[in-house]
């Protein structure tokens, strides 16, 4: 018996193989297991060589309650395939809510006003733009597809099924190498409901999780089954509805947001780069200021932003921060704000501009009696 191993090839670059991928959308898409299954053989099919002719890659329905990381999804898909989470087409369903609308998708035809000034936002140069050496899959994001006219529904009936999309001036748009993202807040308040009951034996007595998932899955199906068409929902090949984020899921979130930080005052201060070190309590009350369970972590970043990134500015605008030191954040003793202390003595050698050191992973935790004299801080 001749024993086969499974390997995959990407067309057009790797842009991410088979164990490779996986591992890499894991680190990026938190708390949701079941999303990385339902993707991930539409890409590795593709990569294959194996994808259907005629039709595009595959057709993703994204939902769940909002925060649950619908959007972020695609975009780590994008930065894992392209190298950067930027190289997707991304249409925001909300500016075609009326019929005339969706001429800007496809371009007016000739004779009308404004026909050779109206660039449609659908051709095959711009799909083409969204590639990359790594790999030719294009990857498209039609965010909040219930807010759309169904005129554009309709439109994109063609596009589903057949990967083909005519515009305006007579021109074809070929899908076949794209893979089509539709995100929705459907039943989203249902859905909150179901999480946290007001009253009632289930407010009591609570949920068992896989009676969650099972509940969420009927309600999104349901909602889906009220807003679309039969012949919408048939052209989508699968269907995924996302899950509350649990308190693991949200402090890893809260992880990768920090990391992102530290990463962003070494790539922006250069020489004048130096490290942080938030305190497991202050990272507490980030996550309770930025986390809730009918907005997941969607208010996350802000918190960040107006309670970290905004005083860390202020302090280095004020020159207040000795570039190679340690900026200790910690929550103060009343708990309602958080304070900042710093470590003058550098903790690591500066490198030269162009030996700049690999980008280093936010540590929790308080640090030891053996560091050096720490001064407070205060934002002006």
């Amino acid at each position: 018996m001749r024993t086969i191993h499974h390997t995959t090839r990407s067309r057009g670059g790797s842009g991410g193989q088979g164990s490779d991928l996986h591992s890499l959308l894991s680190e990026k898409i938190v708390g949701q297991p079941a999303v990385m299954s339902s993707i991930l053989p539409y890409v590795q099919m593709y990569q294959a060589g194996l994808a259907p002719e005629g039709r595009p890659v595959g057709v993703f329905l994204l939902l769940g309650p909002s925060g649950t990381g619908k959007t972020r999804t695609v975009e780590a898909l994008a930065g894992v395939l392209h190298g950067n989470e930027k190289s997707l087409l991304k249409i925001d369903c909300g500016e075609f809510q009326m019929e005339h609308e969706v001429a800007k998708l496809i371009g007016a035809p000739p004779g009308y006003l404004g026909h050779r000034e109206t660039q449609p936002m659908l051709t095959q140069s711009k799909l083409n733009s969204i590639t990359s050496e790594r790999s030719s899959l294009s990857i498209i994001l039609l965010d909040e597809i219930e807010k759309a006219a169904p005129s554009m529904t309709r439109l994109l009936l063609g596009v589903l099924d057949k990967a083909m999309l005519r515009l305006g001036d007579n021109n074809t748009v070929n899908f076949e190498r794209s893979i089509i993202f539709m995100t929705s807040n459907l039943g989203a308040r249902e859905m909150v409901r179901e999480i946290n009951p007001d009253f009632g034996f289930q407010a009591m007595a609570g949920l068992q999780p896989r009676n969650v998932v099972r509940k969420l899955e009927s309600i999104g199906m349901h909602a889906m089954r009220r807003k679309f068409t039969p012949e919408f929902i048939n052209r989508i090949d699968v269907t995924v509805t996302y899950q509350p984020l649990t308190t693991e899921s949200l402090a890893a979130i809260l992880e990768h947001h920090l990391t992102d930080l530290q990463a962003h005052i070494d790539n922006r201060l250069l020489t004048r780069a130096f490290d942080i070190e938030v305190s497991p309590d202050a990272r507490q009350f980030l996550l309770d200021r930025g986390t809730s369970q009918q907005y997941g972590a969607r208010e996350l970043k802000r918190t960040i932003h107006r309670n970290l990134v905004q005083p860390i500015a202020s302090l280095v605008a004020q020159d207040q921060i000795v570039p190679g030191g340690t900026l200790y954040v910690e929550l103060s003793e009343d708990g309602q704000r958080l304070e900042m202390e710093f470590d003058e003595e550098p903790v690591r050698a500066q490198p030269a501009l162009d030996e700049l050191a690999p980008v280093r992973s936010v540590r929790g935790g308080r640090p030891s009696s053996t560091d050096g004299p720490r001064r407070p801080l205060r934002a002006a």
